[in-house]
C-alpha cells in the first residue's frame, strides 16, 4: 500500500484526493491511497513530519506552504527561489520539498495571453501568490502585489484605486476570498474600472465561477477560475513522486 495526502488545515473543500483516487483507478494502482490530514497548528505539523515512514509523498495548502519549509530536509531550488513548497517527496527517509504551482500557473497563463504582457495585479501576498509572482517574473510582465501590509506587498487594499485597476489588465486572485462555503466574499476592487480588455485569473476553483470572476464578466472581462492550475499542478506532483 503506498499513501499519499494532502497537509493543511481546513480540507473540506478539496480536489486533490478525489483527482488522485481517479488517477489511481485509471493507473490500475488499486493499492494506492490518498489521504487528508487536517492539521489545526504547527506542532501537529511537526509530529507528522516527524515520522513520515508510512508515506510515499505529500501536497500542502493554506496555511502551510511556508511553513513548511524549515521542517524539510531539503528545498528543491525552484520552491527555494519561489519561497512556497506545495508537494513533499519522500525519498529514503528524507523530505524534499518542490513547488508544482509554478508549472500550474505557468501552464494555464499562457495560452491566455499569446504573447503578451499585460501589467498586473496579483491579489495577496501568500504562497499561491508566490508562485504567481515567479511565474511574471520569469515572463518579463511587470505586476505589483496587493496585501494587508506594505511589508509583504507593493499596495494596500485602500490604494487600489480605479486608476491603477483600469491600466492593470491582468488581474489575478490569489486569496481564498470567495471559496467555498464563503461564496459571497469577493475581493475589494473598484469593478467599474474593469473592461473588456481586461483578464481576471481565480486561483480558486470551488465554486468554478466566485463572485470575482462574475463581477469582472458582468464588466465585459475575460475569466479563467483555477481548475486548470490544479490539474496541471497535481500532474507535476505525480510526475515528481514517480521520478
Amino acid at each position: 500500500m503506498k499513501i499519499f495526502g494532502l497537509i493543511g488545515r481546513s480540507l473540506g473543500h478539496s480536489f486533490s484526493q478525489r483527482w488522485f483516487t481517479d488517477k489511481f483507478k485509471q493507473e490500475g494502482l488499486e493499492f494506492h491511497r490518498y489521504d487528508l490530514f487536517e492539521l489545526s497548528d504547527v506542532e501537529e505539523l511537526i509530529a507528522l513530519l516527524r515520522d513520515t515512514s508510512g508515506l510515499s509523498g505529500l501536497n500542502v495548502t493554506i496555511p502551510y506552504k511556508r511553513t513548511v519549509m524549515p521542517l524539510l530536509d531539503e528545498i528543491d531550488p525552484m520552491a527555494a527561489a519561489v519561497g512556497a513548497v506545495n508537494t513533499i517527496a519522500l525519498r529514503d527517509g528524507r523530505t524534499i520539498g518542490y513547488n508544482t504551482d509554478v508549472a500550474g500557473f505557468r501552464g494555464t497563463l499562457l495560452p491566455m495571453l499569446q504573447g503578451s504582457k499585460p501589467r498586473a495585479l496579483v491579489l495577496g501576498s501568500g504562497g499561491a501568490s508566490r508562485a504567481v509572482a515567479f511565474v511574471l517574473r520569469e515572463q518579463g510582465i511587470k505586476f505589483r502585489v496587493v496585501s494587508r501590509s506594505r511589508e509583504r506587498g507593493d499596495l494596500t487594499w485602500d490604494l487600489l484605486d480605479p486608476t491603477v485597476v483600469k491600466v492593470s489588465k491582468l488581474i489575478i486572485n490569489t486569496t481564498p476570498l470567495g471559496m467555498h462555503p464563503e461564496v459571497d466574499a469577493c475581493p475589494d476592487l473598484p469593478y467599474d474600472a474593469i473592461g473588456p480588455d481586461h483578464l481576471l485569473m481565480d486561483l480558486i476553483y470551488n465554486p468554478g465561477k466566485t463572485s470575482f470572476l462574475r463581477q469582472g464578466e458582468a464588466h465585459g472581462a475575460s475569466t479563467v477560475n483555477g481548475q486548470s492550475m490544479l490539474e496541471l499542478q497535481a500532474e507535476e506532483a505525480w510526475r515528481i513522486w514517480n521520478s
